[in-house]
């Protein structure tokens, strides 16, 4: 069974920084996309930042010029550079793998918390 091990979370004051990772043990994880989501208290989980296994990105709308995703194959770890972080970047953050059609490919690790807060 796969497993999703993420890490880095904390407290941060407004305009700080976080380096969230994600450990992943799927055999397939060189040949993936791996993506960051955050889910906020009472609300759904959502899509933050993706990789594709050749290094090609894409971000939230809301998190695009400030969080950078990226990927280490040899590691099979995800990473997340958050910078310039703001109260609403308040979550708990979670890696998985995307699916094309939609939804996450593996269940869910603990996910980090990170909370932006003065």
């Amino acid at each position: 069974q796969v497993q999703l091990v993420e890490s880095g979370g904390g407290l941060v004051q407004p305009g700080g920084s976080l380096r969230l990772s994600c450990v992943c043990t799927s055999r397939m994880f060189s040949s993936r996309a791996m993506a960051w989501y955050r889910q906020a208290g009472g609300q759904q989980r959502g899509l933050v930042a993706t990789i594709a296994y050749d290094g090609s990105t894409t971000y939230a709308d809301s998190v695009k010029g400030r969080f950078t995703i990226s990927r280490d194959d040899a590691k099979k770890t995800v990473y997340l550079q958050m910078d310039d972080l703001k109260p609403e970047d308040t979550a708990v953050y979670y890696c998985n793998t995307p699916r094309p059609e939609g939804g996450a490919r593996y269940n869910w690790g603990q996910g980090t918390q990170v909370t932006v807060s003065s």
